[in-house]
Formats: C-alpha cells, structure tokens, sequence
C-alpha cells in the first residue's frame, strides 16, 4: 500500500489504526476465479468478518463459509433488500455452514433456513434429524495437513473408511447428503495435501454412487490457500494449475466444487500502522513499544501462528531491535529480531498483509481500545 497515503490515514484517523483495501480484495477475488474457474469461493467469514467486507465480496460474486449464528446473520442481513424468495434461494446458493459440531439452539434456528452443513460423526446426525431435518449435508473427511501452518485434522474429520456408513447413516435417517468436504489445514504451502485429499474424496464418491446415494454431487475443498506473506510461498497458480488437472482426471462435470477461501482473500488486503510510545535498550539490545499488540490487530502472531514484521516508514541503517505492544503483558511481544533504524518518539511503523485473522480477535485487554478501521476503496 502506498507510504504516503498510509501516513495520510494516521494523521487523520490516529493511530494504531488498521487499513482495508477493497481494491486488493476484488483483485484477489479475481485471480482465485481466473485461476480456478470450475470453484465457486465461499468466503471464510471467520478470516475478516468486517459488513464492508462481505459486502463487497458479495458484490463481485462470492458465497460465503459461516461457521456461527452470529456470521450467519452478518451475511444473511447483507441481502435483506431482496425478495423473500430470492433471499431463501441465496441460502442455498451462497451460505454453507461448515462448522461439523453444531449446538441444538445453532441447529433450531438454522433449520427454517433449509441451510448446507457439515457433519463428521454419528451423533451429529441424530442432532440433524432432530432440530434441523431441512438441512442438507456435506460430509466432511479427514486429510492429510502436512506443513499447515494450522492443522485442523486433529480436531474435525471423519475417518475415509467410515465415510459411506456415515452417508448411509444419514439417509437412514431421512436426510440427504450432498457431498463430501475436507480442510487441508490453514496456509498449506504443500501442495501434495491437496492431490492426496482429492484422490480420497473422488474414491468416497464412487463408493458412494455404486451404491445409490446419487444426489452427492458437491464437493467442498476448504481452504488454506496460502497467502503470499513471504517469497518462500510459492504461487497461487502453481497450486491452482495442480488442482485443475486433478479435477479433470477425478470428477466429471456434474460436481459442482466449492472452496471456503478466507486468508488468501484478504491478507494481502490489510496494513496495521502504529506509533512508538516507548524505547529503552535491555541487555544491549534497543527494544521499541508500539500501541497496537497481540490482544489487538497483531493477534495472529498468538491465535494463527504468524509473523508480521514490523517496518518504519524512516529510512536509515537498521539494527536487530524486540519489539512490545502497548500492554503490561509480556506474552504482548510482537517481535524479537525485527529490523529496524533508530526511531524516536512518536515515529511511526507499519506491518503488511495483516488483514487475515488478525483484527478479527481484537479486545480490549488492559483497557486498550482496538485499531481503528479504515476501509479504503469501497
């Protein structure tokens, strides 16, 4: 994002502040569809779940991957301007409920929805049946997450040699599964989870139609597109190209395949400005305490096992300096190794694709109001 407009907001608006750019996110929108134009994306609203950001990727043609009540009626109220049928057909067409554990009270209200979920386990079905029979299903899988920056198999997935007793366990029960999922883990950078979860998957299908569960015509890849946070990332189109030719040899045309893409969206979309509020050297090393933080826009470095490095809009020979938030929690450390020239007072730095995962666990720890946000571009 260009320096000057970044400094330009944190003059008007104070700082920390946290800067949205739509622009960045109807680019990001379009790669994935260029690149991938078999795949219907379903925004992870989990990763960003800013009004203005479903609105825009509403706009431009996304669906949306909820995984809450709350995040459910955040997208559901960004279409209440259409018609009531209209908005009960927009249900199927762009929400899926990919939570596989679901509460009763979550199932009840869910239900007059006629709503997509997910469901990994025998229990789940009877919960289905109970407070949901409406719904329609999609069976999620466990795969490999090799290399994820955040594995998911541990906690969601059932086993592949359960997965057509568990449709069949469905159908038993009066309920229609439609298709098959499965996460490979978030930020995957190994590209071979995929091809070994698309092999998987494409052999649940064909047991599955061999014996007549013929409306199993979805299937939901998840997410983890890596964002490009730094050059040891290979490129969106390498993966892309590699998912391409493993659609075309595994799944005929009559699947329909969706992906739940949250990261890749709108990482690249955000930039955290803050200022410095303290400097002290401790133990020979210059150490800088900025007003944003861990309980704040840097939550990521703790909930998604990601780095931000820290840069100063200053030029200047640089030192390996710590650097702090704002409050008087030392798990508050954004960085031990960031690079830095020799800042004052008042200077301010800045981090990069931040947009993911971060603002959206923001609190107010210690009496610190979160960034201010500022969507640009809209």
């Amino acid at each position: 994002m260009n320096h000057a407009k970044l400094k330009a907001i944190a003059r008007e608006y104070g700082t920390p502040v946290f800067v949205v750019d739509h622009d960045v996110i109807r680019s990001n929108y379009r790669a994935f569809k260029k690149h991938l134009p078999r795949v219907q994306a379903y925004y992870a609203v989990k990763a960003n779940s800013a009004p203005e950001i479903v609105r825009t990727l509403y706009k431009i043609g996304a669906s949306f991957d909820v995984a809450s009540m709350p995040e459910f009626k955040l997208v559901y109220d960004n279409i209440r301007h259409l018609p009531a049928k209209e908005r009960q057909d927009f249900i199927w067409d762009k929400i899926i409920y990919a939570h596989p554990i679901k509460a009763n009270q979550t199932l009840i209200e869910l239900d007059q929805y006629k709503p997509l979920v997910t469901y990994d386990n025998y229990e789940e079905i009877r919960k289905i049946r109970k407070y949901a029979p409406h719904a329609g299903l999609v069976l999620r899988i466990k795969v490999p997450n090799t290399g994820a920056m955040v594995e998911l198999s541990s906690k969601f997935g059932a086993d592949p040699g359960e997965a057509v007793k568990l449709i069949k366990a469905a159908h038993d029960a009066g309920l229609t599964v439609e298709g098959i999922s499965f996460h490979v883990g978030s930020q995957t950078t190994n590209f071979q989870n995929y091809v070994q979860a698309l092999q998987v998957a494409s052999g649940i299908f064909r047991e599955a139609w061999s014996r007549g569960f013929d409306k199993m015509i979805q299937l939901d890849i998840g997410g983890g597109f890596p964002a490009p946070y730094d050059e040891n990332v290979r490129p969106f189109k390498e993966l892309a190209a590699t998912l391409n030719a493993e659609f075309d040899r595994l799944f005929p045309k009559k699947v329909a395949i969706l992906a739940e893409p949250g990261r890749y969206m709108i990482a690249t979309a955000g930039t955290a400005v803050a200022e410095v509020i303290g400097k002290a050297d401790r133990d020979g090393k210059r150490c800088y305490y900025i007003n944003d933080g861990v309980y704040h826009t840097y939550s990521g470095i703790i909930f998604d096992h990601c780095k931000y490095p820290v840069k100063a809009f200053k030029k200047g020979p640089t030192q390996i300096c710590s650097v702090f938030g704002p409050t008087c929690d030392a798990l508050d450390t954004i960085g031990l190794a960031e690079q830095l020239p020799e800042l004052k007072l008042g200077d301010l730095v800045y981090s990069e694709n931040i947009g993911a995962y971060s603002a959206a666990s923001s609190t107010y720890f210690n009496g610190f109001p979160p960034a201010k946000v500022v969507h640009i571009n809209m």
